[in-house]
C-alpha cells in the first residue's frame, strides 16, 4: 500500500490498513453513536447536538462505496443515549435506515437493528467516543473511535483492550467522522473510484443515489419490555 497519508496526520491504526480494507469487505452496515462523534458532545442551552455537511458527505461517500464493492445498499443506524432532534432530522435527509434514541444499552439496541435487518454483529462498523459505547465496540466487525484529546487515559485503555481497529487523528466536531470515512474508502482501494464517480455523477452514482432515496428511515425508542417504533416531530 502506498504511503500512509492517515498516519502521516496523526491517526493510528490499532488493526494494520490493510486488514481494515479486507474487513471492511464483509461490513453490511454502518452504525453510529451521536454525540461526540458527529459533533463535540457540548449540551446545554441553546446547543443542539449539530452535525456538518463535510461529515455529512463522508457518510455518503463511504455509502456508495459499499454499494459499489457489494452491489447492495449498506444499513446505517445511529444510536445515541440522547433525544436529538438533529440526530432524527440527519438520519431522515440521508435516508438511514433507523435511529435508536434514549438508549442506556446500546448493545440491546444493537442487538435489536441486527435482528431487525437479519445480519450478525460481525457484519457491523461502529464509530464512537466514549465508556458507554464499549459493549458495541466488543462485538462488532469493525471499531472507529474518535479521538478526544482529554479522554488520554480512555484512549490507552480501549486501544490496549483492542476495542477499536483505528483512533482519529481528528476530534468529534473537527470532521473525524469524515476523515474515518476516507480513511475506509482509502484503507479498501475505492477512493479515486468514488470521488471520481461522485464528480461525474455517472450513471453507476446515479443509480446509487436513486437506490438511497427510496429508502424509509425508521425511529426507536426503548420501553421496559420492548423497542418501540415511533413518528419524531416534523422540522
Amino acid at each position: 500500500m502506498e504511503t500512509n497519508i492517515f498516519e502521516q496526520m496523526g491517526g493510528t491504526f490499532v488493526r494494520p490498513a490493510e486488514q481494515i480494507g479486507q474487513k471492511l469487505k464483509q461490513i453490511k452496515a454502518l452504525v453510529f453513536d451521536w454525540d461526540g462523534v458527529f459533533n463535540t458532545g457540548q449540551k446545554g442551552g441553546h446547543l443542539h447536538s449539530p452535525f456538518s455537511e463535510a461529515d455529512s458527505m463522508g457518510t455518503n461517500l463511504l455509502r456508495y462505496g459499499l454499494w459499489l464493492n457489494t452491489g447492495q445498499m449498506p444499513l446505517t443506524a445511529i444510536i445515541t443515549g440522547a433525544h436529538n432532534e438533529s440526530a432524527f432530522d440527519f438520519a431522515h435527509r440521508e435516508r438511514f435506515s433507523a435511529v435508536f434514541h434514549r438508549i442506556l444499552d446500546k448493545k440491546e439496541a444493537l442487538q435489536e437493528f441486527c435482528r431487525q435487518q437479519q445480519i450478525t454483529p460481525e457484519e457491523v462498523a461502529y464509530f464512537f467516543d466514549d465508556a458507554n459505547d464499549l459493549a458495541v465496540a466488543q462485538v462488532v466487525g469493525l471499531r472507529i473511535l474518535i479521538r478526544r484529546n482529554a479522554s488520554p487515559a480512555f484512549r490507552h485503555f480501549v486501544q490496549q483492550a483492542q476495542l477499536c481497529d483505528y483512533i482519529t487523528a481528528l476530534e468529534g466536531g473537527a470532521h473525524a467522522l469524515r476523515e474515518a470515512a476516507e480513511m475506509m474508502l482509502w484503507a479498501s482501494g475505492l477512493d479515486q473510484a468514488v470521488f471520481r464517480s461522485r464528480m461525474l455523477l455517472d450513471e453507476p452514482y446515479r443509480t446509487y443515489f436513486q437506490a438511497r432515496q427510496a429508502m424509509v428511515t425508521k425511529f426507536f425508542s426503548r420501553s421496559e419490555l420492548d423497542f418501540i417504533e415511533f413518528l419524531p416531530n416534523p422540522q
